[in-house]
């Protein structure tokens, strides 16, 4: 199998791409990394909750503010244009409180988000260092990253990580080697996901969910020091073959080493193209699109995540696969920059 490291520094191997008219997206783009965001992806869902009573509920849809990716355009419809509060939470994700009505609720999100045409991590691996950063020197807000967690038990995982992976060097190789073992020796079996299983328990059963993959990769790494976050998002088919199963939201995982966040999603194991990165914390519990506090049943769930031309779709219109651009690993809408 070839290795994380290998993937990320090398070419991306299997996929073209078709160049389009400039975009005016390519304009938008992190100032630390200049990594254009020259793609264009629509992401949203249609959930509806019934109830036979109010319920309050959080609902965590909403694209956050990051380096990676730059929204274009949103809408969020909640139910008949129910009273909400939006607010920030402790992880920097954007979280909406309101209180469903009994009966019918329906909420649909949908947003335009540009995002770069690179494969995740491509912008920092020719930027030293890639070594983790001391705890001594560790900001404080991160320490909370080092420490076990409701779904992320790393402290039953101390002996098994340090026996399989104390030994590789510290930094990226370990956290390779982590995501290279989870994708060889875990299976991933669709629906099989469980609320209540941890990292410990996904290594003991060998198979599970992407949500079982991050959870098990965060709490590896932490057991080894390094600190790593629970992601969740919408992750577009650019420059992959679409595997045909349904679409739902992803979950993957972020590890902090030489002072940067990297992306590893041992599902995959290959760096992906397009992520819209909406919720990130501890583990599940914080990027739960929703939370709900009291009897309410979810009726219905879609999910949408492909990459579109730009200017052609407008939010809030019906969803037209037949605008797809994603699917293959053909990279298409990629703008020609011609400098005079």
């Amino acid at each position: 199998m070839i290795g994380w490291n290998y993937l990320l520094r090398g070419p991306l191997h299997g996929v073209k791409r078709t160049h389009a008219q400039f975009n005016p997206a390519f304009l938008l783009m992190n100032p630390h990394t200049l990594v254009p965001h020259d793609l264009t992806v629509r992401v949203g869902c249609s959930l509806v909750y019934e109830t036979s009573r109010e319920v309050p509920l959080l609902l965590n849809l909403k694209p956050r503010h990051d380096p990676r990716q730059s929204l274009q355009e949103e809408k969020l419809v909640l139910g008949h244009n129910l009273p909400a509060e939006e607010f920030e939470d402790t992880h920097g994700n954007i979280v909406y409180r309101f209180m469903l009505q009994p009966g019918i609720n329906e909420i649909r999100h949908d947003a335009l988000v540009c995002v770069p045409s690179v494969p995740d991590n491509q912008e920092f691996m020719d930027i030293a260092p890639h070594q983790p950063v001391s705890l001594v020197e560790l900001p404080p807000s991160l320490l909370r990253y080092t420490l076990p967690s409701r779904y992320c038990d790393s402290d039953k995982l101390l002996q098994f990580a340090w026996e399989k992976f104390g030994s590789i060097e510290a930094g990226l190789p370990q956290a390779d080697a982590i995501s290279n073992w989870l994708h060889t020796n875990i299976e991933y079996r669709y629906g099989s996901g469980r609320p209540d299983i941890s990292a410990y328990e996904v290594i003991q059963r060998g198979y599970g969910v992407c949500r079982d993959f991050a959870h098990t990769v965060v709490a590896l790494c932490r057991a080894l020091n390094l600190p790593a976050r629970y992601v969740t998002g919408h992750l577009p088919d650019i420059g992959y073959v679409d595997p045909g199963s349904p679409m739902d939201f992803h979950a993957y995982s972020e590890v902090y080493i030489g002072g940067r966040w990297f992306i590893y999603d041992a599902r995959y194991n290959v760096p992906r193209i397009g992520r819209v990165k909406v919720s990130c914390g501890l583990d599940a519990v914080d990027g739960a699109f929703s939370t709900i506090y009291g009897p309410a049943r979810l009726t219905k769930f879609e999910v949408w995540a492909y990459q579109v031309p730009p200017g052609v779709v407008s939010v809030g219109s019906p969803i037209d696969l037949s605008l797809r651009l994603d699917g293959t690993t053909e990279i298409k809408g990629v703008p020609v920059v011609t400098v005079s």
